[in-house]
């Protein structure tokens, strides 16, 4: 757990529990981290282009965990962990696209 308090703050109220015990992040990383590596998987077996119009989807994918986050941090409203979760899951797909688009742009520059 000492690792994981640079990557996520690790508010208890804002992670899960199994048999008493606190995820190493909150949920939203939690999201995070599934919806890359449930879109790595998917995406070995089903690839597709990552093009100009996958570089739009990733950042529609992130929209909702931005707005969840803002709108919790300025106060408007409190999100549960569920919606934390969820809201990560689809950023972590979105970001994970990004990625892997913003690294091809990098590669096809370098070679």
């Amino acid at each position: 757990m000492n690792i994981t308090k640079y990557i996520c703050h690790k508010i208890p109220e804002r992670s899960f529990f199994i048999k008493g015990h606190q995820f190493p992040v909150c949920a939203r990383c939690t999201g995070f981290y599934a919806g890359l590596a449930a879109y790595l998987i998917w995406n070995h077996f089903y690839g597709h282009a990552y093009d100009f119009n996958m570089l739009i989807l990733s950042m529609i994918l992130m929209i909702p965990v931005s707005v969840d986050g803002i709108t919790q941090y300025f106060g408007p409203r409190e999100s549960t962990n569920n919606l934390r979760f969820i809201t990560g899951f689809i950023g972590g797909i979105g970001l994970i696209i990004f990625l892997k688009i913003v690294m091809k742009v990098i590669l096809s520059v370098l070679l």
